[in-house]
């Protein structure tokens, strides 16, 4: 039996390590990246690349499945028009990004008449999880998700896989999940800088690691907590100026548009609205948690 094909198109600080997972998982792997330094350094690790999205197509021998992770918006829709030429039906194409699931729904539409297949595929874990083992969240068309559920489960922590149901669900279900991640991440910065504030003496990273083992809020942020302030024990070196990639506001708009009520999730986008103007101590916080997980530029004083 042939070795199963596929490609990835982006090899930043997520795409870079799926494609190393997939190798690893037993996957022949093709990669491209607009940058030469990237595409070198993963050449180094035995995976073929090209420098155009036309030369990655020209390597398949089979079924193209071609994972994207650009980022969200208008370069999503530009890769996959400049993909098209070069695509056959019932070629596969996944989108790994943190895009709107609006825009994958639409991109499902348009392709769908192309009779080209498309899954969106929420995927977190970080690039920690995208290299030893990502959630993924999928939607789409059943029976395509189907045809390639090895690869997902693979790449995928153990019961860390799932197929969430039609076109736009898995962006949608990752769009919930990142604005949780909002809210927790805002409560563990308030927290914190409460203790920073006070009148006690407290070495907040040994309150982090306390707080990991037993206690009812014990998480991987929580550890992760723990490793920025062991890096930078009071967090001097970096602004708490905190950024977004916007999904966060998606959900609450979704909300909005549902009439649900999410105060935590809104309060917490304000949140990283305001420290674009103020440097405080929670943003800090989250803005060293961002780094920790994703590999998120922070700014430095």
């Amino acid at each position: 039996m042939a070795t199963q094909q596929i490609a990835m198109i982006g090899l930043g600080k997520m795409g870079f390590n799926l494609a190393l997972n997939l190798k690893r998982n037993g996957l022949e792997v093709f990669a491209f990246d607009t940058n030469q330094e990237l595409r070198n350094e993963i050449a180094k690790q035995k995976i073929t690349t090209a420098n155009s999205l036309k030369g990655i197509c020209n390597q398949f021998s089979a079924q193209k499945i071609i994972w994207l992770m650009v980022p969200s918006g208008e370069t999503v829709d530009n890769v996959i028009n400049e993909l098209l030429p070069y695509l056959q039906k019932d070629d596969i194409i996944i989108d790994g990004g943190n895009s709107f699931y609006k825009d994958s729904v639409r991109r499902y539409d348009y392709l769908k008449e192309k009779k080209i297949n498309f899954l969106d595929c929420g995927t977190s874990g970080g690039q920690e999880g995208a290299l030893n083992g990502a959630c993924t969240m999928i939607g789409g068309d059943k029976n395509i998700y189907e045809s390639i559920q090895n690869v997902l489960d693979k790449i995928s922590v153990e019961n860390g896989s799932l197929y969430v149901g039609k076109s736009g669900s898995g962006h949608f279900v990752k769009m919930i999940h990142n604005g949780i991640e909002y809210g927790m991440m805002q409560s563990i910065a308030e927290g914190f800088e409460v203790l920073q504030r006070s009148d006690y003496d407290v070495d907040l990273e040994k309150v982090a690691s306390l707080f990991n083992h037993g206690s009812i809020i014990r998480s991987w942020l929580m550890e992760l907590t723990k490793n920025a302030f062991s890096k930078d024990a009071k967090l001097e070196t970096i602004k708490g100026v905190m950024h977004s990639s916007g999904e966060g506001k998606w959900t609450m708009e979704t909300a909005l548009e549902l009439g649900i009520p999410t105060p935590v999730i809104a309060l917490s986008v304000m949140m990283r609205y305001r420290s674009q103007t103020e440097d405080t101590f929670s943003g800090k916080i989250v803005a060293a948690l961002r780094n920790e997980f994703g590999g998120h530029a922070v700014e430095k004083k």
